[in-house]
């Protein structure tokens, strides 16, 4: 069966997490873990401007703005689902300026000027989309990138261990039986979405937490001759 047909469409998507609201942070108990080894790695620190897509609630976002940041940087994050974008508008409301919430039609093409971020961020969002949708993502990811930018990314993956290797199986099975059993999302492997030709990667980790395995991957920009832009 070709991929698309087991996909959640863009409006099921928005749907399924209008419903699941603000208990898409119950799922902290396997994510966070990953978010805090991708925030170690990522320098947020030099950071100017981060574009995140696919928010939720904002709960990552207020961790780096509160934490990591520097003062006059600037954050847009977008999502598609009304209930993300009211939750995250809320969380977010009291950084003031310094953080934009923008809710999107489903498109994976922004309005924003190329080279006017310094990280795009997806945590747990490339799981959510066909091929084709993360091919067209990174490439926005790439125009949106200044030369110096990194993506950070975070997703469920395939596992190692024993239990691991049971939870994706399960998991993969769920997806292929009705994708709205597991929010529409399967794991998948990151490297093998970013081309080496557009892509350095800078670090890579898989890290499991009570049988769920989710690999984390920061990577820069290559310019148009293959090395670091």
């Amino acid at each position: 069966m070709p991929e698309s047909l087991r996909m959640l469409t863009h409006q099921q998507a928005a749907s399924f997490y209008n419903y699941l609201g603000a208990k898409q942070d119950w799922q902290a108990f396997y994510e966070a873990p990953a978010t805090r080894n991708l925030i170690a790695y990522a320098s947020f620190a030099t950071a100017q401007a981060v574009f995140e897509f696919g928010c939720g609630t904002g709960a990552f976002a207020e961790q780096i703005l509160m934490h990591h940041l520097p003062p006059q940087a600037r954050y847009l994050a977008v999502d598609s689902s009304a209930t993300m974008v009211r939750l995250a508008q809320s969380r977010l409301a009291r950084f003031g300026e310094r953080v934009t919430v923008r809710q999107t039609d489903g498109t994976l093409q922004f309005t924003e000027a190329s080279g006017s971020s310094d990280r795009f961020v997806a945590n747990y969002v490339l799981d959510l989309l066909s091929a084709s949708d993360r091919a067209q993502l990174l490439a926005e990811a790439h125009r949106l990138l200044s030369d110096e930018g990194r993506v950070c990314l975070v997703s469920l993956t395939r596992g190692a261990t024993p239990l691991a290797r049971l939870v994706t199986w399960s998991w993969t099975r769920l997806h292929a039986l009705e994708p709205r059993f597991v929010g529409g999302c399967r794991p998948l492997d990151l490297r093998d979405c970013l081309p080496h030709t557009r892509w350095h990667c800078d670090y890579a980790q898989v890290i499991t937490r009570f049988g769920v395995p989710s690999e984390i991957v920061v990577a820069a920009k290559q310019s148009s001759d293959g090395k670091k832009a």
